[in-house]
């Protein structure tokens, strides 16, 4: 491939050594402060706060401007780039592109981390910002329960407010995802998003929305015990995305501009002219 196009060859090289990736041995202190702040502060009601003040989608915008607002947001939870995330998300959808994979996979792929626009509206208090982000990023995890000690820092758990909750918590076993609270973040605000301005993905889009930052469901196997029939079903679509996510970070960018003609012919299909955000 040329050198403005994404090099699929060395993503795959980098995918028979995992290692590699999410590996927080050496972290910066941005990434663990993050990381800390998150386990202490999210809690049920940060949760219901959250949703109350952040998905009311009152304001409106086309796709491609909302997308353009990650041009310059650098996730401080990642150990693996210092890139944006508008190059992480074309990298995403340029690798499942080239593997064949749906347009509406592609199209995950190109918006699964479009939820941390939140800074847009955020605030430091509410880790909401370009400088505090534990309310946009970072693994996710249960509220109202025991956190699995599989986290990455799981020395930070006896800091949440849920420390000394059981393993089903608040919970019923077997209840469904549905019923569940994650911990409040880009993905669950994205999936609201898309919900409230009726984007027509499958189901299987918004498990994969909803659920890639719960690394502890589909990379841990925890959580099983939430799962009902329809979660079974759907975790092998957001395992098989978890490695577009994360094996396809390089410092090689992706030409904007070729890629850009390619999708908006996809976000034409799929997305209105103006959306609640």
């Amino acid at each position: 491939m040329g050198d403005n196009k994404f090099n699929l060859y060395n993503i795959k090289l980098l995918m028979i050594n995992p290692d590699k990736f999410r590996n927080y041995t050496n972290d910066l202190p941005d990434v663990i402060e993050c990381y800390k702040d998150q386990r202490k502060y999210q809690s049920l009601d940060f949760y219901d706060y959250a949703i109350n003040k952040y998905c009311k989608f009152e304001r409106k915008a086309s796709f491609w401007e909302l997308f353009d607002k990650l041009s310059t947001f650098v996730d401080l939870s990642d150990p693996d780039t210092n890139l944006s995330n508008h190059q992480h998300l074309y990298q995403t959808a340029e690798a499942i592109r080239n593997d064949g994979l749906p347009e509406w996979m592609q199209i995950v792929g190109l918006i699964h981390d479009l939820g941390k626009l939140i800074y847009v509206m955020g605030n430091d208090q509410d880790g909401t910002s370009m400088k505090k982000q534990w309310g946009i990023v970072g693994d996710t995890f249960i509220l109202g329960c025991q956190i699995p000690e599989e986290i990455v820092y799981p020395e930070f758990n006896k800091l949440n407010q849920h420390y000394n909750q059981t393993k089903l918590g608040i919970y019923q076993e077997n209840c469904g995802f549905d019923k569940l609270k994650c911990s409040f973040g880009h993905d669950e605000y994205l999936y609201r998003m898309l919900k409230f301005n009726k984007i027509p993905l499958p189901d299987e889009a918004y498990y994969i929305i909803r659920y890639h930052s719960l690394y502890l469901w589909h990379s841990y196997n925890q959580y099983t015990y939430f799962e009902n029939e329809t979660d079974k079903k759907m975790k092998p679509w957001v395992s098989k995305f978890q490695k577009y996510d994360l094996y396809t970070k390089s410092p090689k960018k992706v030409n904007e501009k070729d890629a850009k003609k390619y999708y908006d012919n996809l976000i034409k299909k799929y997305f209105p002219t103006i959306i609640y955000y």
